[in-house]
């Protein structure tokens, strides 16, 4: 089916094509007709099929008929994280360039008062975080009560985050007419009942079971320790056709070594995490989309929602705490139908993740081997966290040589005999028999000696 099917406007359509882009993905197919008649949406699927491009068409259309009003967005898009949002905000600038629509990011890390200013003109389309956008309103810099439509655009991930509190109280300042679009890849019970509270009689869309990673991603576990953790994965890179590639971990702190080891050996590398300010993390993001670092270490700040093309591999560099985070991370990879390969580095530590991620997807994942070579790189980390068990225990250590005085003393000791042990009782050997009457002699008498001296 192509676009042309979905009843978008010859304007979209000149933007899609413009972008390459030729048939919809199914969650766009089934999503574009009813967003385009109003209705309210629960759009169940995996990351990496395009749901973003599924809300952010027929929102076009819809808005491309009315005018904005200062400070009363007509529409407002609620996203988790900053470099979602942004990347939101890039995909209505490509497929809005032939429409006069205003937009507005509201974000964290970044100046508030350019995005006053932006307000105060009128906005046809409103982006936010929840937080900066409760800050603004609660100083009334904004109104809701004109918003007519509404995305909840990665709801899971807003209630990991704890966002759902705010999702809540905003959802209670719009407008009760308005239709509500709400997106995301797994349905846990609290999101599912925020969908019964604020959405009206909304159509299911569901291209994929809950919680699967797509088909086309390659899955692997490569079982290592924590103190040849580092090295396996430089192995690993070394050994994969990486083209370029997303290394999570769990916390920032190893985000940042991970990082300067990589550069450390060679790599092209680069670091996204919650420290860094935020037009520190939107450069670092935008030098690995332009190829200037082919491998970016991240927090998983980064890993919902990203969309950048020709991600060849993801690595787990740690397993992550929440299973719903697994699939998030590896649908970085293998996006719009290419192939990628996931590799998660697991420790005798993970092996409850991972039973809980296999739990959720309802499959195994596959075993891989680690390649051979890296010397180098396991000498160093034997040099920096020499395992436990091969140290020597104190009864173990050697006794040092006496020194000074005491060597002089050591000199003229001279151990005392040990008693011997009473030999354990055995029966004696028959006695020999004498050739003689002499009882000084044991044994027979030699010939020489039997000579006969006179008196």
């Amino acid at each position: 089916m192509p676009f042309a099917d979905l009843g978008l406007s010859d304007e979209l359509l000149r933007a899609v094509a413009d972008s390459g882009y030729t048939e919809p993905t199914p969650i766009q197919a089934e999503a574009i007709p009813p967003v385009l008649m109003m209705k309210d949406i629960v759009g169940i699927a995996q990351t990496g099929t395009g749901k973003t491009a599924g809300f952010v068409l027929p929102m076009i259309d819809i808005l491309s008929h009315g005018r904005s009003r200062a400070r009363m967005p007509r529409s407002l898009i609620l996203e988790p994280t900053r470099e979602l949002a942004a990347q939101v905000a890039e995909n209505f600038e490509k497929y809005g360039k032939y429409q006069s629509l205003s937009m507005a990011l509201l974000i964290g890390g970044v100046s508030m008062g350019d995005q006053m200013k932006a307000l105060e003109k009128g906005v046809d389309v409103l982006i936010a975080t929840p937080g900066r956008l409760m800050d603004l309103f609660d100083r009334g810099k904004i109104l809701l009560s004109g918003c007519s439509l509404l995305v909840i655009d990665e709801a899971d991930r807003m209630l990991d985050m704890g966002f759902i509190p705010d999702i809540e109280t905003i959802c209670q300042k719009l407008p009760a007419n308005r239709q509500t679009l709400l997106f995301s890849a797994t349905m846990p019970p609290p999101i599912k009942k925020l969908s019964e509270k604020f959405l009206s009689n909304p159509k299911h869309i569901e291209v994929a079971r809950p919680a699967t990673a797509a088909a086309n991603i390659e899955q692997r576990l490569v079982k290592t320790s924590a103190r040849t953790k580092k090295s396996t994965l430089v192995k690993l890179l070394r050994s994969e056709n990486v083209e370029s590639a997303l290394i999570f971990s769990n916390r920032k702190t190893t985000v940042r070594d991970l990082e300067k080891n990589l550069k450390r050996d060679g790599f092209r590398a680069g670091q996204i995490q919650g420290d860094m300010d935020q037009s520190a993390r939107m450069a670092e993001l935008q030098r690995f989309k332009d190829g200037e670092i082919n491998i970016l270490v991240a927090s998983d700040v980064a890993a919902r929602g990203l969309d950048v093309k020709g991600v060849s591999h993801v690595f787990n560099y740690d397993a992550p705490w929440h299973p719903d985070d697994y699939i998030h991370r590896i649908g970085r990879t293998g996006r719009a139908g290419a192939k990628g390969v996931a590799i998660t580095l697991v420790t005798p530590a993970d092996d409850e993740a991972i039973e809980n991620i296999e739990k959720l997807t309802g499959q195994k994942i596959g075993s891989g081997e680690v390649p051979k070579g890296g010397e180098k790189a396991d000498k160093a980390d034997d040099r920096r966290e020499p395992e436990t068990e091969t140290r020597q225990t104190k009864a173990e250590k050697p006794k040092r040589k006496p020194r000074g005085k005491s060597a002089d003393k050591a000199k003229d000791w001279k151990p005392e005999p040990k008693a011997k042990a009473a030999p354990k009782s055995q029966p004696k050997p028959a006695p020999v028999q004498s050739n003689d009457d002499d009882d000084d002699w044991n044994g027979p008498m030699p010939g020489f000696l039997d000579v006969k001296f006179g008196d």
